[in-house]
């Protein structure tokens, strides 16, 4: 018997993996960044704030950075959910992509065979797309709930990985190529086409596309010990992001465009396909790559792995001074008053949403202070990447105090001394 409205609502608000359905994870999602957008939106234009603490301009700060925190824990919940469910959800998705290209395959042979009859090597073509078709249907089936077919490309972030993609369809290519080849070897009649299929396999002959895969692949293992080693020695700051995105290819942890990924998915991109011609043009023989354009992707495999070098860094304090508002004597710093800490790599890629600024914290001495949320129309003045405000508490005492950082990443900056005036 089917439930009542209300009963449904009541079964579905919030956590529900029901994928599409409309009270599902992602439509939860979607109702908690609306409620959090308009919540900051009201509190940035001084709405809904209590009388009892409007009196104070630091109680109105930290009850505004209060609720704030509250609603981004809420989203961040909600973002968790619905990126468990999208994932769970993907791999039918990538299922239909699969078998919509055995389709495609299907329909060009049958096509091109009209006036040339069928052969064997259409045959062996066919063949070795439905094997590879079974292998990633058994593949997605195995990690049903983490991707399907993508579940190896999503690295430990969360973000799907440029190197991890690239290296997996040149080595899916490369071994649909030998199965071309072995279903033309199965069907060859006489021993010197078979000869002659043996030798389409020479090293001779594959020596740019062997070197080509092999390189790939050996940075796309690079790429994961960097980026582990980086992350280790804190040099490199990661946020987990809540869902993989396509985009993720061709962009850095913030979502910008990055030259190094973009450059190096083109151009392997390129040479992929002029090996597919090659393949399509001469199927009884290893597709092989020239020399020139194995060359460019080297190059490109090469600047990308020095941009994964490059990228990062720890964050760092510059100067810690203490903040004035208009009409504010100049003094040193004394318990209750607010100080910018100045420096860079406060905010680390992918770490500008709500929840991830919420776990900001300056240490003043030994007391731990949450950067509170500013917030302004649109977004946040307070945190930043390069400038941090917070009140120094009651319970510093006065004398050398040392000030330090620690990044939503986990990460400490470097340490700075102020001096903290008796009152």
């Amino acid at each position: 018997m089917a439930l009542p409205a209300a009963g449904r609502d009541d079964i579905h608000e919030g956590g529900c993996a029901c994928g599409d359905c409309p009270h599902g994870a992602r439509a939860g999602h979607r109702r908690a960044v609306r409620a959090f957008l308009t919540r900051r939106e009201e509190l940035a234009a001084g709405r809904g704030v209590p009388a009892a603490v409007a009196r104070s301009a630091a109680a109105t700060r930290q009850w505004v950075s209060d609720e704030l925190t509250q609603s981004a824990g809420v989203v961040a919940a909600r973002g968790r959910a619905a990126g468990t469910s999208w994932r769970a959800s993907l791999w039918p998705a990538t299922l239909a992509v699969v078998w919509g290209v055995t389709g495609a395959v299907l329909a060009v042979q049958t096509f091109t065979a009209f006036g040339t009859g069928w052969t064997t090597t259409r045959t062996a073509g066919l063949v070795a797309t439905v094997i590879v078709a079974v292998l990633l249907t058994a593949a997605a089936r195995v990690h049903r709930a983490n991707g399907g077919v993508l579940a190896p490309l999503i690295g430990e972030d969360n973000r799907l990985s440029t190197s991890r993609a690239v290296a997996a369809l040149w080595v899916l290519f490369v071994g649909y190529a030998v199965l071309v080849l072995a279903g033309q070897l199965a069907g060859a009649s006489g021993h010197a086409e078979r000869d002659a299929l043996i030798d389409g396999l020479a090293l001779s002959r594959g020596a740019g596309t062997l070197t080509v895969v092999a390189v790939l692949c050996a940075v796309a293992v690079l790429v994961r010990r960097v980026v582990a080693v980086r992350v280790l020695g804190q040099r490199l700051q990661k946020v987990r992001a809540l869902r993989p995105r396509a985009a993720d290819l061709l962009t850095d942890d913030s979502g910008r465009g990055s030259f190094t990924d973009v450059q190096y998915v083109l151009v392997t991109g390129v040479a992929l396909v002029f090996t597919a011609v090659r393949l399509a043009r001469r199927p009884e023989r290893f597709p092989d790559l020239p020399w020139g354009l194995a060359v460019l992707v080297l190059v490109s495999a090469v600047t990308y792995l020095a941009g994964k070098y490059a990228e990062g860094g720890r964050p760092v304090i510059h100067s810690v001074v203490r903040a004035r508002e208009a009409g504010d004597l100049d003094g040193p710093i004394r318990a209750g008053d607010d100080i910018e800490v100045r420096g860079a790599g406060f905010v680390p890629p992918g770490g500008h949403e709500a929840e991830a600024l919420t776990r900001l914290v300056v240490r003043i001495g030994a007391v731990h202070v949450h950067v509170p949320l500013v917030p302004v129309a649109g977004g946040f003045t307070n945190p930043s990447d390069g400038i941090l405000t917070v009140p120094v508490p009651a319970e510093v005492e006065p004398g050398t105090v040392e000030v330090q950082v620690v990044t939503a990443a986990g990460i400490e900056t470097n340490r700075a001394v102020i001096q903290v005036a008796a009152d």
